[in-house]
This record gives structure tokens, C-alpha cells and sequence, in this order.
């Protein structure tokens, strides 16, 4: 088995969450490889996330359900699924 590669756009509520201490949350919650911001509008900006784990730990349904549990996040999309 491998590892694999999965990329989560997180959208925060409105443009007043603070998308460092939503970083870090996400951070502690799973190994992260890289988040680059993407500029929607109307001041609002989402979180790009790269996680990468093992290919035996499942689906992305777990990640998808713990980020939407973080307060201020609004949405959570898985958008590619890669295996490495």
C-alpha cells in the first residue's frame, strides 16, 4: 500500500475568521503537506489543504466531518484524491 494525497478547499464563515488559528487547528488534526489561500471575494478567502496519509486509513470522510466541526468553518470539499 502507498500513501495518499488529498486535496480539501475550506471555506470559512465570513471574512473576520482568523485563517492562521484555522491553519493550526487543521494542523493538529491531520498531517499536512502545504495550504495555500484562494481569494473567492468579497474579502472572503478559503484554505487549499494538502493532506497526505496512509492509503489504509480509508476515505476522506473522517477529514471532511472533522473539519466541518471547527468552529467558523462554513464548507469543506474534497477536490482531488490522488494516490502517491
Amino acid at each position: 500500500m502507498g500513501d495518499v494525497a488529498i486535496s480539501v478547499k475550506v471555506t470559512p464563515e465570513g471574512p473576520g475568521i482568523d485563517l492562521k488559528d484555522l491553519r493550526e487547528k487543521i494542523g493538529s488534526m491531520f498531517p499536512v503537506e502545504d495550504v495555500k489561500e484562494d481569494k473567492i471575494g468579497f474579502g472572503l478567502t478559503a484554505l487549499k489543504v494538502l493532506i497526505v496519509r496512509d492509503e489504509e486509513e480509508g476515505g476522506t470522510d473522517d477529514i471532511e466531518n472533522q473539519l466541518e466541526e471547527i468552529e467558523g468553518v462554513a464548507s469543506v470539499v474534497v477536490e482531488n484524491v490522488s494516490l502517491l
